[in-house]
Protein backbone atom coordinates (compact mmCIF):
# COMPACT_ATOMS: atom_id res chain seq x y z
CA UNK A 1 0.00 0.00 0.00
CA UNK A 2 2.80 2.25 0.76
CA UNK A 3 4.67 1.54 -2.22
CA UNK A 4 1.37 2.45 -4.59
CA UNK A 5 0.65 5.61 -2.29
CA UNK A 6 4.54 7.02 -3.31
CA UNK A 7 4.19 5.69 -6.60
CA UNK A 8 1.50 7.96 -7.02
CA UNK A 9 2.58 11.12 -5.27
CA UNK A 10 6.16 10.74 -7.37
CA UNK A 11 4.41 10.21 -10.41
CA UNK A 12 0.89 11.62 -10.63
CA UNK A 13 0.97 14.58 -7.77
CA UNK A 14 -0.80 16.37 -10.13
CA UNK A 15 -3.36 14.27 -11.32
CA UNK A 16 -4.33 13.97 -7.80
CA UNK A 17 -4.19 17.12 -6.17
CA UNK A 18 -5.74 16.51 -2.94
CA UNK A 19 -4.38 13.59 -2.45
CA UNK A 20 -4.63 13.19 1.55
CA UNK A 21 -1.57 11.88 3.79
CA UNK A 22 -0.94 8.51 3.62
CA UNK A 23 -2.50 7.40 7.04
CA UNK A 24 -5.64 8.77 5.39
CA UNK A 25 -5.73 7.26 2.05
CA UNK A 26 -4.40 4.23 3.44
CA UNK A 27 -7.90 4.05 5.68
CA UNK A 28 -9.99 5.58 2.84
CA UNK A 29 -8.54 2.04 1.03
CA UNK A 30 -9.56 -0.25 3.57
CA UNK A 31 -13.00 1.20 4.06
CA UNK A 32 -13.43 0.10 0.38
CA UNK A 33 -13.22 -3.27 1.25
CA UNK A 34 -16.67 -4.58 0.10
CA UNK A 35 -16.50 -2.32 -2.91
CA UNK A 36 -13.18 -4.34 -3.74
CA UNK A 37 -14.20 -7.64 -3.12
CA UNK A 38 -17.03 -6.48 -6.16
CA UNK A 39 -14.85 -5.39 -8.40
CA UNK A 40 -12.61 -8.74 -7.77
CA UNK A 41 -16.11 -10.62 -7.98
CA UNK A 42 -17.01 -8.68 -11.31
CA UNK A 43 -13.73 -9.26 -12.76
CA UNK A 44 -13.71 -13.07 -12.02
CA UNK A 45 -17.01 -13.23 -13.66
CA UNK A 46 -15.92 -11.65 -16.63
CA UNK A 47 -12.87 -13.76 -17.13
CA UNK A 48 -15.40 -15.95 -18.45
CA UNK A 49 -15.98 -20.08 -17.86
CA UNK A 50 -16.03 -22.62 -20.76
CA UNK A 51 -19.11 -23.96 -20.37
CA UNK A 52 -17.78 -27.16 -22.15
CA UNK A 53 -14.73 -27.77 -19.50
CA UNK A 54 -16.42 -30.47 -16.74
CA UNK A 55 -13.60 -30.98 -14.36
CA UNK A 56 -12.87 -28.12 -11.57
CA UNK A 57 -10.67 -28.03 -8.65
CA UNK A 58 -11.22 -26.96 -5.27
CA UNK A 59 -8.26 -26.04 -2.18
CA UNK A 60 -7.37 -23.67 0.34
CA UNK A 61 -4.18 -21.96 0.70
CA UNK A 62 -3.09 -19.72 4.01
CA UNK A 63 -3.01 -16.19 4.22
CA UNK A 64 -0.41 -15.48 7.20
CA UNK A 65 -1.19 -12.27 9.69
CA UNK A 66 1.52 -13.78 12.06
CA UNK A 67 4.29 -16.78 12.07
CA UNK A 68 4.50 -19.97 14.12
CA UNK A 69 6.39 -17.74 16.86
CA UNK A 70 3.45 -15.45 17.05
CA UNK A 71 0.77 -17.52 16.34
CA UNK A 72 -0.86 -17.79 20.16
CA UNK A 73 -0.87 -14.54 20.82
CA UNK A 74 -1.36 -12.62 17.78
CA UNK A 75 -4.76 -10.58 18.18
CA UNK A 76 -4.89 -8.79 14.57
CA UNK A 77 -8.23 -8.82 12.56
CA UNK A 78 -9.45 -10.92 15.39
CA UNK A 79 -12.81 -11.03 14.14
CA UNK A 80 -12.10 -13.47 11.17
CA UNK A 81 -8.39 -14.31 12.08
CA UNK A 82 -7.41 -17.35 14.17
CA UNK A 83 -5.01 -19.83 14.80
CA UNK A 84 -4.54 -22.75 12.31
CA UNK A 85 -2.09 -25.42 11.12
CA UNK A 86 -1.09 -25.40 7.50
CA UNK A 87 -0.19 -28.84 6.13
CA UNK A 88 1.57 -28.52 3.14
CA UNK A 89 4.22 -26.04 5.00
CA UNK A 90 3.95 -28.08 8.30
CA UNK A 91 3.66 -25.08 10.30
CA UNK A 92 1.52 -22.97 12.59
CA UNK A 93 -0.03 -19.63 11.59
CA UNK A 94 -2.20 -17.02 12.56
CA UNK A 95 -4.69 -15.71 9.84
CA UNK A 96 -7.59 -16.74 7.39
CA UNK A 97 -7.55 -19.40 4.66
CA UNK A 98 -8.33 -18.50 1.17
CA UNK A 99 -10.67 -20.99 -0.74
CA UNK A 100 -10.76 -21.13 -4.10
CA UNK A 101 -12.96 -23.02 -6.93
CA UNK A 102 -11.28 -23.12 -10.26
CA UNK A 103 -11.86 -24.42 -13.60
CA UNK A 104 -9.66 -26.73 -15.38
CA UNK A 105 -7.97 -25.00 -18.31
CA UNK A 106 -6.47 -27.01 -21.92
CA UNK A 107 -2.69 -26.09 -21.49
CA UNK A 108 -2.89 -23.65 -18.70
CA UNK A 109 -3.46 -23.26 -15.03
CA UNK A 110 -6.79 -23.23 -14.12
CA UNK A 111 -9.31 -20.48 -13.85
CA UNK A 112 -10.92 -18.76 -10.84
CA UNK A 113 -14.37 -19.25 -10.56
CA UNK A 114 -14.91 -18.36 -6.49
CA UNK A 115 -13.34 -17.72 -3.68
CA UNK A 116 -14.05 -16.58 0.04
CA UNK A 117 -12.38 -16.52 2.84
CA UNK A 118 -13.00 -18.32 6.14
CA UNK A 119 -11.01 -18.29 9.53
CA UNK A 120 -7.47 -20.44 9.90
CA UNK A 121 -8.88 -23.08 11.65
CA UNK A 122 -12.03 -23.56 10.24
CA UNK A 123 -12.63 -27.10 8.18
CA UNK A 124 -12.38 -27.47 4.49
CA UNK A 125 -15.27 -29.48 4.16
CA UNK A 126 -17.53 -27.53 6.20
CA UNK A 127 -16.96 -24.23 4.31
CA UNK A 128 -17.20 -26.25 0.94
CA UNK A 129 -20.46 -27.51 2.00
CA UNK A 130 -21.42 -23.61 2.81
CA UNK A 131 -19.89 -22.16 -0.49
CA UNK A 132 -20.74 -24.68 -2.78
CA UNK A 133 -24.05 -24.82 -3.12
CA UNK A 134 -24.77 -23.90 -6.37
CA UNK A 135 -22.68 -26.41 -8.23
CA UNK A 136 -24.51 -28.76 -11.23
CA UNK A 137 -23.48 -31.43 -13.42
CA UNK A 138 -19.50 -31.42 -12.90
CA UNK A 139 -16.37 -33.23 -11.78
CA UNK A 140 -14.75 -31.42 -8.30
CA UNK A 141 -11.25 -32.46 -7.69
CA UNK A 142 -10.34 -32.06 -4.14
CA UNK A 143 -7.87 -33.47 -1.42
CA UNK A 144 -8.41 -35.57 1.30
CA UNK A 145 -10.12 -33.07 3.44
CA UNK A 146 -13.20 -33.01 1.48
CA UNK A 147 -13.46 -36.94 2.19
CA UNK A 148 -17.27 -37.07 3.13
CA UNK A 149 -20.02 -39.49 2.84
CA UNK A 150 -23.13 -37.53 3.16
CA UNK A 151 -21.92 -34.22 1.15
CA UNK A 152 -20.92 -37.01 -1.73
CA UNK A 153 -24.46 -37.84 -1.69
CA UNK A 154 -25.79 -34.26 -1.43
CA UNK A 155 -23.12 -33.91 -4.67
CA UNK A 156 -24.44 -36.86 -6.76
CA UNK A 157 -27.66 -35.66 -6.17
CA UNK A 158 -26.80 -32.68 -8.42
CA UNK A 159 -24.90 -34.55 -10.47
CA UNK A 160 -21.81 -33.49 -9.26
CA UNK A 161 -19.00 -36.46 -8.92
CA UNK A 162 -16.37 -35.96 -6.06
CA UNK A 163 -13.69 -37.14 -6.71
CA UNK A 164 -10.13 -37.72 -4.43
CA UNK A 165 -7.73 -39.71 -2.91
CA UNK A 166 -8.40 -43.08 -1.22
CA UNK A 167 -8.42 -41.51 3.08
CA UNK A 168 -7.25 -44.87 5.08
CA UNK A 169 -9.35 -44.79 8.68
CA UNK A 170 -7.26 -44.59 11.87
CA UNK A 171 -5.47 -48.37 11.98
CA UNK A 172 -5.91 -49.07 8.84
CA UNK A 173 -3.06 -49.81 6.53
CA UNK A 174 -2.21 -49.09 2.92
CA UNK A 175 -3.19 -52.82 2.24
CA UNK A 176 -6.95 -52.25 3.72
CA UNK A 177 -9.48 -50.16 3.59
CA UNK A 178 -12.40 -52.19 6.06
CA UNK A 179 -12.64 -54.86 5.11
CA UNK A 180 -11.73 -54.20 1.48
CA UNK A 181 -7.79 -55.12 0.29
CA UNK A 182 -7.03 -52.43 -2.03
CA UNK A 183 -6.37 -53.70 -5.64
CA UNK A 184 -3.12 -52.32 -7.44
CA UNK A 185 -5.24 -49.29 -9.01
CA UNK A 186 -6.20 -47.31 -5.88
CA UNK A 187 -2.55 -46.51 -5.88
CA UNK A 188 -2.78 -45.86 -9.66
CA UNK A 189 -6.02 -43.76 -9.24
CA UNK A 190 -4.48 -41.35 -5.85
CA UNK A 191 -1.52 -40.74 -7.99
CA UNK A 192 -3.78 -39.40 -11.01
CA UNK A 193 -5.91 -37.28 -8.81
CA UNK A 194 -2.95 -35.86 -7.24
CA UNK A 195 -1.50 -34.74 -10.53
CA UNK A 196 -5.14 -33.26 -11.52
CA UNK A 197 -4.63 -31.46 -7.90
CA UNK A 198 -1.32 -30.36 -8.69
CA UNK A 199 -3.26 -27.30 -11.03
CA UNK A 200 -4.17 -25.67 -8.26
CA UNK A 201 -1.64 -25.68 -6.51
CA UNK A 202 0.24 -24.27 -9.46
CA UNK A 203 -2.43 -21.46 -9.75
CA UNK A 204 -1.91 -21.22 -5.37
CA UNK A 205 1.91 -20.58 -6.85
CA UNK A 206 0.74 -18.34 -9.85
CA UNK A 207 -0.84 -15.73 -7.01
CA UNK A 208 1.85 -15.84 -4.80
CA UNK A 209 4.33 -14.97 -7.03
CA UNK A 210 2.06 -12.33 -8.65
CA UNK A 211 0.99 -10.68 -5.50
CA UNK A 212 2.55 -12.03 -2.63
CA UNK A 213 -0.59 -12.65 -1.31
CA UNK A 214 0.12 -15.30 1.28
CA UNK A 215 2.07 -13.02 3.36
CA UNK A 216 -0.33 -10.42 5.43
CA UNK A 217 2.06 -9.54 8.55
CA UNK A 218 1.36 -5.47 7.73
CA UNK A 219 -2.33 -5.70 8.12
CA UNK A 220 -3.29 -3.98 11.24
CA UNK A 221 -7.48 -4.73 10.57
CA UNK A 222 -9.98 -7.26 9.58
CA UNK A 223 -11.15 -4.22 6.81
CA UNK A 224 -7.59 -4.00 5.74
CA UNK A 225 -7.26 -7.81 5.71
CA UNK A 226 -10.11 -7.83 3.37
CA UNK A 227 -8.66 -5.08 1.11
CA UNK A 228 -5.26 -6.85 1.03
CA UNK A 229 -6.46 -9.97 -0.44
CA UNK A 230 -9.51 -8.94 -2.83
CA UNK A 231 -7.01 -6.13 -3.86
CA UNK A 232 -5.00 -8.90 -5.14
CA UNK A 233 -7.25 -10.80 -6.49
CA UNK A 234 -8.67 -8.06 -8.68
CA UNK A 235 -5.19 -7.15 -9.93
CA UNK A 236 -4.51 -10.86 -11.13
CA UNK A 237 -7.38 -10.49 -13.24
CA UNK A 238 -6.68 -6.39 -14.53
CA UNK A 239 -2.95 -7.54 -16.19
Amino acid sequence: MKACYDFIKDYWSEWFPELPAYQNFNRRVCDLHDVIRQISSHLITESGIDPELIDFLLDSMPIMVANEKRSGSAKTAGEICDKGYCSSKKQFYYGVKLHAFVQKQPSAIPKLFASWVTSASSADITSARENLDFIRNLNLFADKAYVDGAWAEELAARNVSLVTPAKLRKGETAKTVGDVTLNPGNPLMNSAVSAIRQLIESFFNWLIEKTNIQKASKVRSTNGLLAFIFARLAACFLF
